[in-house]
């Protein structure tokens, strides 16, 4: 009887122990737990499905219900690397980022039609990717990234709202094909830049050239202009000095005077301004005499000229 009296006094604190164990023991045992924000727990009465638990804190009976792991709500992502081939015959890589989330009202679905939701995606990303890029060429299928995208997500979203998942957003971020197959469209990209560049620097040199033509016939036509002007004014001065020396009574000896005055301006000229030590000049009668003759045709055509100007004037 000595081991029941000592047993007495421990009967509350072993009562109160089992109800500890009870309230807050293991999942299985205990009656009380708590579901954290943007998660949701299912809980089962001998496997069978009774209730879905919301965040805080929940009730169930020890030994008789049990729950399942923690169903996230948050928003999850998938990456989906695909190898497929283009309607060229160029194999390409092409990661696509599947981004999903179970719905609030959907999380049954979601835990029981479906045991691996993402094996079940991928397959789909890979069904419509391969049968998008296979009408594709390489270079369009650049240009149609964001339509395969968008296709991706169509069809995921048709496929999976009936497993409580919801496609939130499909990414493909790249298309990436053979290293080869890549340094074969950066030469060909380069070779067209370098064509470009080729027509570009032609067609500035041809300017360049039609404009320095132009300038060369404008300065020419220019200094010919000068040159005729200079050659008018010295035979309108000669015409204009023979014509002082008639005045004056001097007639006959009038060229021969102009012509030594020009000579030897032109002696002094050349003396100054040349860059050779030794000039050969004609100065015997005979060429003295041709220069004569020079000058007195072109006072002549110089007088015939301003007549000519005279009467032109009178005219009008």
């Amino acid at each position: 009887m000595e081991p029941l009296y000592i047993l007495i006094p421990l009967i509350p604190v072993i009562i109160i122990v089992v109800l500890l164990f009870l309230l807050f023991g293991g999942l299985r045992t205990s009656i009380f737990f708590t579901v954290k924000t943007q998660e949701r727990v299912i809980v089962e009465r001998f496997g069978k499905y009774r209730k879905v638990c919301e965040p805080g804190l929940n009730m169930k009976a020890p030994f008789v219900d049990t729950t399942t792991k923690p169903i996230s709500l948050r928003v999850h992502q998938l990456e989906v690397n695909i190898e497929t081939k283009t309607q060229d015959n160029v194999f390409v890589m092409v990661p696509v980022a599947v981004q999903y989330v179970i719905g609030e009202n959907q999380v049954v679905d979601a835990y029981y039609r479906l045991s691996n939701p993402e094996e079940q995606i991928r397959s789909y990303v890979f069904d419509t990717v391969r049968s998008a890029l296979s009408t594709l060429t390489l270079d369009s299928a650049f240009e149609s990234k964001d339509d395969i995208a968008t296709s991706v997500e169509q069809r995921l979203s048709a496929s999976m709202a009936g497993y409580g998942f919801r496609i939130v957003n499909t990414l493909v971020t790249d298309i990436s094909p053979d290293s080869r197959v890549r340094d074969s469209m950066n030469s060909i990209n380069a070779a067209q830049r370098d064509r470009v560049a080729a027509q570009a620097l032609a067609e500035a040199d041809k300017v360049k050239r039609v404009t320095q033509a132009e300038a060369e016939a404008e300065s020419r036509r220019l200094q010919g202009e000068g040159v005729a002007a200079q050659r008018k004014a010295i035979a309108n001065g000669i015409a204009e000095q023979y014509e002082a020396l008639r005045r004056v009574g001097i007639e006959q000896t009038a060229e021969q005077l102009l012509l030594m005055t020009q000579y030897f301006d032109t002696m002094q000229d050349v003396a100054r301004n040349g860059k050779s030590n030794v000039m050969f000049m004609p100065n015997n009668p005979g060429a003295v005499g041709g220069l004569a003759e020079e000058i007195r045709n072109t006072m002549l055509a110089t007088n015939q000229v301003k007549e000519d100007g005279l009467g032109v004037e009178h005219d009008r």
